[in-house]
């Protein structure tokens, strides 16, 4: 059948038709979305009637996240029947053949008898559809602790993770409990970490031959899984298992995060371009075989060889942190060559930064892009030791505010562009990636002694202080970066030559434990001449030294890198 982008042109079709819309939404990853195509749309009526009554659109839902969050029924396939406006009619999931035509009769019927009225219905509904207030209001210091009590009130007391029907383990929630077990010591959080990581690393959703993990499982114990694996997920579960065998010591752990490396570098990192692909499909045959010569004789599932922004930057903030923890460079080589292609390729001046790559950039202006990306450069900052990542942040952040701030706090999830139709005129703004931003601010504010940045997170996260509970799941994103903003990082500077191995050594100390909230900075006296001037610290040349201080007050100066995590515990437990 006759598939359509969505742009202007498409729309202006329908109207010149008189036809509605079908728009089917789905993901290179996923299964029925294929089945859908491949067997239900294909059917010779179900085709026939969508190409005589209808103009089809078809997206991708990673590639298109704008669209997916407006029309998405919850999964994937969603099938929405749209006016000539973009405006929703009516909307469905995976349907076969028989109930997909009986639906289309109705939309198509429906539309032909009282199309005038069904867009005075939608536009009425559309006016009536105001920009979210913002429920501004003071960052209460319990705030974290109720968010937390939230959770663990909602999880699962036996398998760890939250849901059961669709069981995610949100790894955003894990790394907030680690975060609250060690600044309060409470066993609760210790042991919700502990048995969700545990369960799922011997659950179904585990791939414990090729490393990482399927994107969800449908029961409780993690078994049922459906078997795409995806870049977000998987490098979100690489974060979450190396912070906690940093934190808690687990052998296992570091086992499961070595798999996950395994995946992320083997099947989805792209050799040629230097960046991971979006997803491997499902394939429940190849996920059933238990050796990898098996596998091979089966035949790998493909990849999408999309890149995205995003998804890579959570990649490389996930092997950043592998580098120290599981003590292998050739992850930081890798987190650091995917974040220069991103850098390179997709990160524009003038239009922000640009969604995914498929042989050229796509899709500039949406929220979820710097969010990510500005974590990744902040991280590489700290892991790399070169300010350099520091310019591209603070260029970053910049063009974030000019396009996407909010005027009472916070920012939209897309610019604003009268041109959009349906409910893309109406901006939102997601928790989730206004979160993430506010904690990529507050260690950048660190990070250049630039209180602007500090200002904006504590502005971002205030606006959402009256009605974050509405949101869900990424209540834990908001809790952590919440948490960062009332507890400023313990700030360790290390002034010394780049690459020597005394500046090197007091960096590996730096980062190696886990501490809950950290900013680690290498400053070279030459080439960050006015850094140094700007943080007031000394070099006389000689060994490197490491400066610690919390906010404006100094605490200890070392050049041992022995002595060096002691003095940051101390300094964060405040004794």
């Amino acid at each position: 059948m006759e598939w359509h982008d969505w742009k202007p042109e498409t729309f202006e079709l329908a109207r010149e038709r008189g036809v509605p819309v079908f728009l089917f939404v789905g993901a290179s990853w996923c299964r029925f979305c294929r089945e859908l195509e491949s067997r239900v749309l294909a059917t010779p009526i179900v085709d026939a009637l969508l190409t005589s009554r209808f103009v089809a659109i078809h997206v991708d839902k990673d590639r298109r996240p704008d669209l997916a969050a407006r029309y998405s029924r919850g999964g994937w396939p969603t099938l929405a029947y749209l006016d000539d406006q973009g405006e929703a009619i009516a909307s469905d999931g995976f349907l076969e053949p028989e109930a997909l035509l009986v639906r289309l009769e109705l939309v198509s019927a429906y539309w032909s008898d009282q199309h005038d009225a069904v867009r005075r219905r939608l536009a009425e509904a559309a006016d009536r559809v105001a920009e979210e207030p913002h429920a501004r209001a003071e960052l209460a210091h319990d705030l974290p602790e109720t968010i937390a009590a939230a959770l663990l009130e909602s999880a699962d007391p036996v398998h760890g993770g939250w849901g059961t029907r669709h069981k995610f383990p949100h790894p955003d929630a894990l790394e907030f409990a680690l975060q609250r077990w060690s600044r309060t010591g409470d066993e609760a959080l210790r042991k919700l970490v502990l048995r969700t990581l545990r369960n799922m690393q011997v659950g179904e959703i585990h791939d414990r031959v090729d490393g990482g993990f399927y994107r969800f499982a449908t029961a409780p114990d993690w078994s049922g899984p459906h078997h795409e694996k995806v870049l977000d997920s998987n490098a979100q579960r690489l974060r979450a298992y190396v912070e906690a065998s940093q934190a808690l010591g687990e052998a296992s752990f570091r086992d499961t995060a070595e798999g996950c490396v395994r995946f992320l570098a083997g099947t989805l990192f792209d050799p040629a371009l230097g960046a991971f692909r979006g997803s491997q499909d499902a394939d429940p045959v190849y996920a059933h075989l238990r050796t990898r010569e098996a596998r091979a004789a089966h035949g790998t599932p493909a990849c999408d060889p999309t890149i995205f922004a995003n998804w890579n930057a959570l990649a490389v903030s996930a092997l950043l942190r592998a580098g120290v923890v599981l003590e292998r460079p050739d992850c930081t080589e890798l987190a650091l060559r995917a974040l220069d292609f991103v850098v390179e390729e997709l990160v524009d001046g003038s239009e922000g930064i640009h969604h995914f790559w498929d042989g050229t950039f796509h899709l500039p202006g949406l929220l979820t892009d710097p969010a990510h990306v500005l974590g990744a450069l902040v991280d590489a900052a700290q892991y790399s030791g070169r300010s350099r990542y520091l310019r591209v942040a603070e260029s970053v952040a910049s063009s974030t505010v000019t396009t996407l701030a909010a005027e009472r706090g916070g920012f939209w999830d897309t610019r604003h562009d009268p041109s959009l139709r349906g409910p893309l005129r109406r901006r939102e703004r997601s928790l989730a990636d206004n979160s993430r931003l506010a904690e990529a601010l507050l260690a950048l504010s660190v990070l250049t002694r630039n209180p602007r940045w500090r200002d904006l997170a504590r502005e971002t996260l205030a606006s959402f202080a009256g009605d974050y509970r509405r949101h869900g799941p990424a209540i834990a994103a908001y809790g952590r970066a919440v948490d960062l903003y009332l507890n400023p990082p313990v700030h360790v500077v290390i002034v010394g030559l780049p690459d020597a191995d005394d500046t090197r050594a007091l960096q590996r100390a730096a980062l190696a434990p886990y501490v809950a909230s950290r900013v680690v900075q290498v400053v070279a006296p030459q080439a960050d001449r006015d850094l140094l001037e700007r943080l007031e610290l000394p070099w006389e040349g000689g060994v490197a030294h490491a400066y610690v201080s919390r906010e404006r007050e100094s605490f200890a100066e070392t050049v041992d890198p022995l002595r060096l995590p002691a003095l940051m515990t101390r300094v964060e437990a405040g004794v």
